[in-house]
């Protein structure tokens, strides 16, 4: 595990757009499947030796899936992408029928988020992503908070067969952190509670404890659940997740972990309600306590009790 001291100077989606002609080019079992959104962020030029493996099925993201699901039951291996709750929500009996029940595997690459683009509204933001997939057997999930992590994951998760799910976010960490071993990374040791802080939500979660005597865990891989790191760093057995999707998606997975010891859990995240008014990135951070002064609060509150 190490930490890079690269600049972000393009997103996570930015990356890949970039990164996906060579991945093509690379693998010949790789195919790209799209539902319209995204291509018209490729390069022409860089696409066209590969052309032949980057399918449009148009907006049916149900065929979206149906199709990667006869993809992969040939072979190959496909790379699936769109705004996240059209990958994950619209598709979701396919996702559970042509992927799982098949026992095929592809990897969705989605976009947006849960509110990176909140001039889409409701139909665009998918904060409820992970819980769903959270029903379902056999998924790999991880959300990057960096594009240099999101690219490393990417990589690794292309050789396989298995199911996986890259949740690429606007938001990013000043720096890379790089792991590919499904392992928590402990950014910060303290006597006190812990803090699991997931994908781009790392810096903030450092700079709202700053000063506080917790234990700061960074989660790039959230399925499986890194119980063995959780266990091993745990001191006052308080947890507070801090998850850029669904808020408590991950608390079963914490008491998982700590089944046969009294602990407390909070879960901070997107809520469930619909928040109508557009705003933007920084105003549905701030609404849903996710902005520096809105976690210092939430956590100073739990950690005093």
């Amino acid at each position: 595990m190490t930490t890079t001291l690269s600049r972000t100077v393009e997103d996570q989606r930015q990356r890949f757009y970039r990164l996906l002609p060579d991945l093509l080019a690379d693998d010949p079992r790789a195919v790209a499947v799209f539902a319209v959104v995204g291509l018209g962020h490729l390069d022409p030029a860089a696409v066209a030796p590969v052309r032949d493996r980057v399918i449009d099925v148009g907006i049916r993201e149900q065929l979206l899936i149906g199709a990667a699901g006869g993809l992969a039951l040939t072979g190959l291996r496909p790379i699936v992408h769109t705004f996240a709750p059209f990958l994950v929500e619209r598709p979701f009996e396919q996702v559970k029928l042509d992927l799982g029940h098949q026992g095929v595997g592809a990897v969705l690459v989605s976009s947006g988020g849960s509110h990176d683009w909140p001039a889409g509204g409701e139909t665009h933001m998918g904060r409820r992503d992970v819980a769903l997939l959270d029903t379902l057997d056999g998924w790999t999930v991880h959300v990057p908070g960096h594009p240099d992590e999101a690219e490393a994951l990417l990589r690794a998760a292309l050789p396989g067969n298995d199911r996986v799910y890259l949740r690429l976010s606007a938001q990013s960490n000043a720096v890379a952190r790089l792991a590919t071993d499904g392992r928590m990374q402990v950014l910060r040791r303290g006597f006190g509670p812990t803090v699991i802080a997931v994908g781009p939500l790392a810096d903030r979660v450092l700079e709202a404890t700053a000063d506080l005597d917790v234990t700061v865990l960074y989660a790039t891989t959230v399925r499986p659940f890194d119980a063995a790191t959780l266990r091993a760093t745990l001191g006052e057995p308080d947890v507070v997740l801090v998850e850029p999707y669904l808020r408590d998606t991950s608390a079963a997975e914490v008491s998982r972990a700590l089944r046969g010891t009294r602990h407390r859990v909070l879960g901070l995240g997107p809520g469930p309600a619909e928040l109508r008014r557009y705003g933007t990135v920084d105003e549905h951070d701030a609404a849903h306590g996710l902005d520096v002064a809105g976690l210092r609060h939430a956590v100073t509150s739990f950690v005093r009790g």
